[in-house]
């Protein structure tokens, strides 16, 4: 089949990577040229500078002949000529000052970009049926604009389709290979039956839950699984962790031993954290909400989630003044990792952007952030052109450099490099100095840095004064 995705982030390439795989012939268009010359490219440092993802480069690579990055419009009208679906895989964030609604700007420029060439199919008789597929999260009624939209454009003879993609950042590639479920909301069985060749590789393979739905079961169904779980690790940390830091000689490992031994809790998302991040959960929790409170419903839970995250980051944050007594003015501080988790290079909600902006409003002289994977990306989010304040972040080329001349050391992300960080700042730095924890992966090492004199704050323990003084 020939297919046509419209974007090509992280949902777009790594769909489109797993399409090509499954031997269909895919063109993909993004609006970014640096992005698609990318990803286009048989360079694996390349591809991985755009979408930091494992086995992309690969996927992508292997699978040349049948994928195609573009920025050209005029490559649109040829292709659709012969497609059958067409894959809509656009950000849609909040939109500014308006907490859980949609922005479907970019929904909308694109639907203005390919209408044209879709109406001009089949020498403007538009005779073969074509699918819009909606891949990015949207909002549970999206289905509806989604045929508004095209029918005012002209548009004939075309189904629309939910198909949320169930994605994990890091392991998106290995995910997309093998779902745990492929979800297709549609109205008519000639709309499943494309979706069903399209995905023949997974509607025919045993042990993958191929569920076949209407477009608003499907996008009401995305939604909810992702507050689900992003209820999980709001409640984890500012419950179960809450609970450990303030209790002494209760260790959040130990208790989360007795708690992932009962089957019906699990161990998915039971970890301790400063923030739960990325590009779906607060969005997605924050649209559940706005939707249902403009159905007349309350969304009371889904709003105490979303503040106990928040506060949850600048409840820690905090504790490096009201417990340890720190003072942020004029000091050096590393920030390590970046990302808003391991294993990619999104900065898309990362914990470490909120403490970044509390680090300059309290006042430090420079922040020295080092990340494997998300330096750049954190280029673009503090540019000094923007904030004269951003010119105190400083980039390093390692965790070592980064530590140097600091008097504190933030861990915002849990590499799993970063669990040998003890090593570092022991070789680096010396007490008095504060090390905060944001993700507990230092935690088999707190008491023998606690012992050298380093005072400690981790999420989910309470505070950790160094004992010793400081070698002579």
């Amino acid at each position: 089949m020939r297919i046509l995705y419209i974007g090509g982030g992280f949902v777009g390439a790594c769909s489109a990577a797993v399409a090509a795989d499954s031997g269909h012939n895919v063109l993909v268009f993004d609006v970014d040229e640096s992005k698609a010359k990318k990803l286009g490219s048989t360079d694996r440092e390349a591809i991985l500078s755009c979408i930091h993802e494992e086995g992309l480069p690969e996927l992508l690579i292997r699978n040349r002949e049948r994928i195609t990055f573009t920025v050209d419009s005029q490559e649109l009208a040829p292709f659709i000529e012969e497609t059958e679906a067409i894959f809509m895989c656009l950000p849609t964030p909040e939109k500014d000052g308006a907490e859980g609604e949609s922005d479907l700007s970019f929904y909308e420029q694109a639907v203005g970009t390919i209408s044209p060439a879709l109406k001009a199919r089949q020498r403007g008789t538009q005779s073969r049926r074509i699918v819009i597929v909606n891949k990015s999260t949207v909002p549970i009624r999206m289905i509806d604009y989604t045929q508004e939209l095209f029918e005012k454009q002209g548009v004939k003879n075309f189904g629309i389709v939910s198909n949320p993609e169930f994605l994990v950042e890091g392991r998106a590639v290995e995910d997309s290979i093998h779902p745990n479920r492929i979800v297709v909301g549609a109205h008519t069985p000639d709309d499943f039956a494309i979706m069903r060749r399209l995905y023949q590789r997974f509607f025919d393979a045993s042990g993958i839950p191929y569920i076949e739905v209407n477009p608003y079961e499907a996008a009401c169904g995305k939604l909810l699984a992702n507050f689900l779980l992003f209820n999980k690790v709001v409640t984890t940390y500012d419950v179960v962790g809450r609970t450990c830091e303030y209790f002494t000689n209760v260790s959040f490992e130990q208790v989360r031993k007795i708690l992932v031994a009962d089957q019906r809790i699990g161990s998915w998302g039971l970890y301790d954290s400063l923030y739960a991040g990325g590009s779906c959960f607060i969005k997605d929790a924050g649209s559940l909400a706005h939707q249902l409170e403009q159905a007349g419903s309350h969304a009371t839970l889904v709003r105490s989630s979303l503040e106990a995250n928040v506060f949850q980051r600048d409840h820690w944050f905090s504790r490096a003044e009201t417990e340890a007594k720190f003072d942020w003015a004029n000091k050096s501080v590393a920030i390590i990792g970046l990302a808003f988790k391991y294993g990619t290079n999104d900065m898309r909600n990362s914990g470490a952007i909120g403490v970044i902006q509390q680090l300059l409003g309290a006042g430090v002289k420079e922040i020295k952030v080092y990340d494997p994977a998300a330096m750049d990306e954190c280029k673009k989010y503090f540019r000094p052109e923007k904030n004269e304040l951003y010119s105190r972040i400083s980039y390093s080329v390692s965790e070592h450099e980064a530590l140097q001349g600091t008097s504190a050391a933030i861990i915002c992300t849990d590499w799993i490099q970063f669990k040998t960080l003890s090593e570092t700042i022991k070789a680096t730095v010396a007490p008095p100095y504060l090390i905060m924890d944001g993700r507990r992966i230092m935690q088999g090492q707190f008491a023998e840095l606690q012992a050298l004199g380093y005072d400690i704050i981790a999420v989910g323990a309470p505070f950790m004064k160094g004992h010793a003084s400081p070698a002579v």
